[in-house]
């Protein structure tokens, strides 16, 4: 902890405010809590668990005040998590090397990035047969789940979008089945993570209070207060910053 670049209660104050805006949103904030880590010097095997605890934190507050707006449809969520919590358990299971996990890292963020400054609305709805549309929850859900237990990105900055690409829900059904996907794949990684040991409580508990308050504020806000769109493109700022460090810690640069 003692080398550490941004000090533990800087970043406690930070992912305060990070958990505040994507709780809004029904996000987890993973898709900031992973390169913010990363940028501050963490132990690589530290960075997944810990976004993954915090991603708890704040999608638990978010799922039940979701749940009591009447937007939760677990019907709507099922078919992502058949798939998705057997892969987050392998992805978090799976020892990677340093060098290996920040190429992941870096890939993923280059992904998060591409998501969140597309400017392109999804404005045409694709109707799928049901049995396309099965398979394809089916594979997203496994890809997005692997993706949370290996990185600590909960997967929900892409599936809230696709629900809504593919007709499936409306934005707050969407953005209530982002919440409970992050909830339910961040425990299935957490799990396998803490059995082989990767996690610091030292680094983890005051981040853990930052975030519940956060959280707790931002979810009660809801929805309709802010763009999920706009606290993305403020906060992939930070991914912007992650990808040029890790490309020159990678050899990409």
């Amino acid at each position: 902890m003692d080398d550490l670049i941004i000090p533990l209660y800087a970043l406690a104050a930070l992912f305060f405010v990070v958990a505040l805006l994507y709780s809004s949103v029904g996000l987890g904030g993973a898709s900031s809590y992973v390169p913010i880590l990363a940028l501050a010097g963490v132990y690589y095997e530290w960075i997944p668990s810990t976004s993954l605890m915090l991603n708890i934190a704040v999608t638990l507050i978010g799922s039940i005040n979701y749940w009591k707006q009447g937007h939760l449809r677990m019907k709507l969520i099922g078919v992502f998590l058949l798939s998705s919590i057997p892969m987050s358990y392998l992805g978090g299971a799976i020892a990677l090397d340093k060098e290996v996990f920040y190429l992941l890292l870096w890939v993923t963020l280059v992904f998060v990035a591409i998501r969140i400054y597309w400017k392109g609305e999804l404005r045409l709805v694709f109707k799928l047969h049901p049995r396309t549309q099965l398979f394809v929850s089916l594979m997203l859900g496994a890809v997005l789940g692997f993706v949370s237990g290996t990185v600590g990105i909960g997967g929900g900055i892409y599936l809230v979008p696709m629900i809504i690409l593919f007709g499936l829900g409306t934005e707050k059904e969407a953005a209530a089945s982002g919440a409970v996907f992050i909830l339910l794949n961040s425990m299935a990684g957490l799990v396998a993570r803490i059995q082989r040991g990767a996690v610091s409580l030292e680094l983890m508990l005051p981040l853990l209070l930052a975030v519940l308050a956060g959280g707790f504020l931002g979810s009660r806000l809801g929805a309709m207060r802010f763009k999920p769109q706009t606290i993305q493109q403020i906060l992939g700022l930070v991914v912007i910053l992650a990808l040029l460090l890790l490309s020159r810690k990678i050899g990409y640069s």
